[in-house]
């Protein structure tokens, strides 16, 4: 039997490890593992105190860590949402940086049974931990008709949201919707007008997937355990690839790095007001032209990095 083999191109790999302003003997963070580029790139850098912990769902991004075979090195096979209780088990109280390339990798959207990607008629799963958890297909066979349209519309901002719900509820009372084959075509009669070069099914795939995997709920959870396990200067290097993580990471770190207002024309000095726990480092970075040529994933990747100040915890905000 043949294996299939897939390419990976790691998005941003020296500008975000370079966020992170790597030193030898620190203790690094990669959330999401992948194939392993950006890790790779930290080890090279580490001296033989350091350490990297890199966290992944998906069993066969485990699998590709385990052949690294560095004892600087250690891969937690869940969701890094896990982060306060992984690290304790680890004996780990703080951090020296944590890097994030969020989304669906390449690997997963190239492997057709993965169900992550329409180009392909495949079995509709697109969990990133194939061992846990519900399926797209399971989810889309009982949800709620309103249900789905919020899903849909929130994570997938997609503006025919309604029509497609019902469209699924339909298709679903006739057979059972296992392939996402079925479910592009379902979309795709659903969504009238679409912007040129993009297929109707992209935004439903999106927030299907999203809504799966909790991905905006694990990058919700995670920030806040981050920063506060982050040593004075550590850094958050964070990479991602559409405007809902985006506007999360923006808003964590921007509020992080505000330090506490006081009502206008108090007599208080500046260094009376305590400084902010974060501070923004450079401005949002994207991928060069060339980057994007040879890799046009690379397209949408925006980069923030944010630095840890001397400033004690504030209390922890809701994110939204």
């Amino acid at each position: 039997m043949s294996v299939a083999v897939f390419t990976h191109r790691t998005v941003l790999l020296t500008e975000a490890v370079a966020g992170l302003n790597v030193q030898p003997n620190g203790v690094y963070v990669d959330c999401t593992y992948g194939r392993g580029g950006h890790s790779r790139l930290i080890l090279s850098q580490l001296g033989p105190q350091g350490r990297l912990i890199a966290f992944d769902r998906d069993p066969a991004a485990v699998a590709n860590a385990r052949t690294i075979g560095d004892p600087r090195f250690h891969i937690v096979h869940e969701g890094f949402s896990s982060f306060d209780s992984a690290l304790d088990a680890l004996g780990i109280d703080k951090v020296d940086g944590v890097l994030m390339d969020l989304g669906v990798s390449s690997p997963q959207i190239d492997e057709a049974a993965r169900g992550f990607s329409f180009r392909f008629d495949a079995p509709l799963d697109m969990r990133m931990d194939t061992t846990r958890g519900q399926t797209a297909a399971e989810w889309l066979a009982t949800a709620e008709q309103a249900d789905i349209a919020e899903v849909i519309k929130d994570y997938g901002e997609e503006r025919f949201a309604k029509q497609v719900a019902s469209a699924i509820v339909a298709a679903r009372a006739i057979g059972p919707i296992n392939t996402t084959g079925q479910l592009a075509k379902i979309v795709a009669t659903a969504v009238r007008t679409r912007e040129p070069g993009q297929d109707p099914a992209t935004r439903t795939f999106q927030a299907v997937r999203i809504y799966i995997n909790r991905e905006l709920e694990e990058l919700s959870l995670t920030l806040p355990q981050a920063l506060k396990r982050l040593n004075t200067a550590g850094r958050l290097s964070i990479i991602a690839f559409h405007s809902l993580e985006d506007r999360i990471v923006k808003r964590f770190m921007a509020d992080a790095a505000t330090a506490d207002k006081l009502p206008s024309r108090l007599p208080v000095r500046a260094a009376d007001i305590g400084e902010a726990p974060l501070k923004l480092i450079g401005k949002a970075a994207r991928a060069s032209e060339t980057e994007i040529d040879e890799n046009p994933r690379a397209r949408s990747a925006i980069l923030r990095v944010a630095e840890r100040s001397r400033a004690p915890m504030p209390a922890q905000k809701s994110i939204q």
